[in-house]
């Protein structure tokens, strides 16, 4: 694994909408090994290799590029900044963060909270909404009104480091989605198939650029990359973990975007056995992933997620495992080289 990779990925500002600096990382990774690239009206990227069999179908692997973020929407005379949520932070982990904003260049700034000495006990108990929340750049009002405007976007600020066996830090999902989808595609030999790696556009905001791009490719399977929630944690029963932390790929069922194909299923569960990949079966009962999208594409395609084990979802301490992630990258990679053994 390339840990350099994954932090530039980590670090790069993909804004739903605004995918253009990360596009331009990927566009460097993937280009000098693809036989065909293009980018749609939408924003989303193909990187196609193409297959070696006489009748190739169309394989779409997609990951998403965007993050959760915020967008400006209102800025106060005295240079406070108010947010528009682009995804579903969860709102218990964003008070006194640090957050990158940018306007007219990229600023620093934090998100604030009322001293505790100025709050009531109820205050002080409840959840503070994100519509609530703002931010300090620590600059006089008519400084912010000359860089900062309406619209623009704002991210987390937090590096990605490596404590014990776990990558954690922000936009892990899912930029490790991303990255397990560029190591698969440099890795494998050959396919029979045209192999498309698709790193697609707001995702989080309702997958909606895997819609588009399906519909445009009309890929004959799509497999998604993406990240799940491992729940093996204190306070959460054992039979509601999803998946675990270090017990390998998350080769996914169901979730509510969609409903793998039984078929996928069975194929790489059984790949995975023949090959001794560490796999678990999954389960999410609530959030989905491009899988969705894809899903329902023109009159339908068969698809599958593959998961990487995530703790913290939503969160700047995201965590994978170095362990899932190459299990996820293994699993990709042997379906890849035979996907001419899965018939629909």
């Amino acid at each position: 694994m390339s840990f350099d990779v994954l932090r530039t990925l980590c670090s790069t500002p993909a804004v739903g909408g605004r995918e253009e600096a990360f596009r331009a990382v990927v566009h460097t990774e993937l280009s000098p090994i693809s036989d065909e690239h293009y980018v749609d009206a939408m924003g989303n990227a193909f990187y196609r290799r193409k297959g070696k069999g006489t009748n190739p179908r169309r394989i779409m692997i997609a990951a998403h590029m965007d993050e959760i973020a915020f967008i400006v929407r209102y800025v106060t005379k005295d240079g406070f900044l108010y947010i528009q949520p682009l995804g579903g932070f969860d709102p218990r982990t964003l008070v006194a963060q640090r957050v990158l904003v940018y306007g007219r260049q990229t600023l620093p700034g934090i998100i604030g909270i009322k001293p505790t000495h100025f709050t009531t006990a109820e205050e002080r108990t409840r959840v503070t909404p994100v519509e609530d929340l703002f931010i300090d750049l620590g600059l006089p009002g008519e400084d912010v009104h000359s860089l900062v405007k309406v619209g623009d976007c704002v991210t987390m600020e937090r590096d990605l480091i490596q404590i014990g066996n776990f990558y954690t830090g922000k936009t892990l999902d899912d930029r490790v989605g991303v990255y397990t989808m560029i190591e698969a595609f440099k890795k494998f030999a050959q396919s029979d198939d045209d192999i498309y790696a698709v790193a697609t556009v707001q995702e989080e905001v309702g997958v909606r650029g895997a819609k588009v791009a399906a519909f445009g490719l009309q890929p004959d399977i799509g497999i998604a990359l993406d990240i799940t929630i491992a729940a093996d944690m204190p306070g959460i029963e054992e039979r509601n973990w999803c998946v675990a932390m270090g017990k390998g790929v998350g080769i996914k069922i169901m979730d509510s975007y969609s409903i793998s194909h039984h078929g996928l299923v069975e194929h790489f569960r059984t790949l995975a056995e023949e090959r001794g990949i560490t796999h678990q079966m999954e389960i999410l009962p609530k959030g989905g992933t491009d899988a969705g999208g894809m899903q329902m594409s023109r009159n339908g395609i068969p698809v599958i997620t593959l998961s990487i084990p995530c703790r913290y979802t939503h969160s700047v301490v995201e965590s994978v495992h170095k362990d899932d992630v190459q299990a996820t990258v293994d699993l990709l990679v042997a379906f890849i080289e035979n996907s001419t053994a899965f018939a629909v």
